[in-house]
């Protein structure tokens, strides 16, 4: 059981990424999955969160109209889509979901933004 993210790196303010995360060992689809982030020196922060269906996705304040929540559960995959990147979005990008009564959490993706 578990996650693994991948599509971080380094861009320019103002610039796009797109993080992945692939899930194995469960239903991914009987899921909801979140995106949380930790920026350097700082506690985790929730970024998004997307239903098992694909439906409701929900945004912190701070990337709404920015970032995309989206997943594939033919994939079993969820992603992230960030665009009109800052320097505040740079930290570790995890994804993460509730499975049987724990988080399960993967190692995480390094976004970096800087000029």
């Amino acid at each position: 059981v578990q996650l693994v993210e991948s599509g971080g790196g380094f861009a320019q303010p103002g610039a796009s990424l797109r993080l992945s995360c692939v899930a194995s060992g469960f239903t991914f689809s009987n899921y909801s999955v979140n995106w949380v982030r930790q920026p350097p020196g700082k506690g985790m922060e929730w970024v998004s969160t997307l239903l098992s269906d694909g439906r409701l996705p929900a945004y912190a304040d701070s990337v709404k109209g920015r970032f995309t929540i989206s997943r594939d559960n033919a994939a079993s995959t969820i992603y992230l889509q960030m665009n009109s990147l800052k320097s505040e979005d740079t930290a570790l990008y995890y994804c993460a979901t509730l499975y049987r009564g724990s988080t399960l959490r993967g190692r995480g993706t390094q976004v970096t933004v800087s000029s």
